[in-house]
């Protein structure tokens, strides 16, 4: 049975606690090594790749890139230092393209 895989991307403060659920953990520091590892999960049956809003607002083309895609979600979440609001942002808009107003 095939299986997909759930990876969480981020600073390493912030990954490291995921591991202990039992999702893969890959802690960046730079946002060129942020992308490859973004890519590389996705080209390696990751469903849902968790990455840091940190992180995130460093590598905006690829995460636009693949929520264009079914596969993977790629999910935003705060990381330890607090959350940036980017990812209700993005919830918001996907609520709102798909309902047609915004409910939240």
């Amino acid at each position: 049975m095939f299986m997909y895989k759930i990876g969480v991307v981020g600073d390493k403060d912030s990954v490291l606690a995921f591991k202990a659920i039992g999702i893969d953990v890959y802690p960046v520091v730079e946002a060129e090594e942020a992308r490859k590892v973004v890519d590389k999960l996705a080209y390696n049956n990751y469903a849902v790749i968790f990455v840091t809003e940190q992180v995130a607002q460093n590598i905006e083309e690829t995460i636009e890139r693949y929520n264009k895609m079914m596969l993977p979600a790629v999910i935003l979440i705060p990381s330890n230092q607090g959350s940036l609001n980017i990812g209700m942002k993005k919830i918001s808009e996907n609520v709102e393209k798909a309902v047609g107003v915004n409910i939240l």
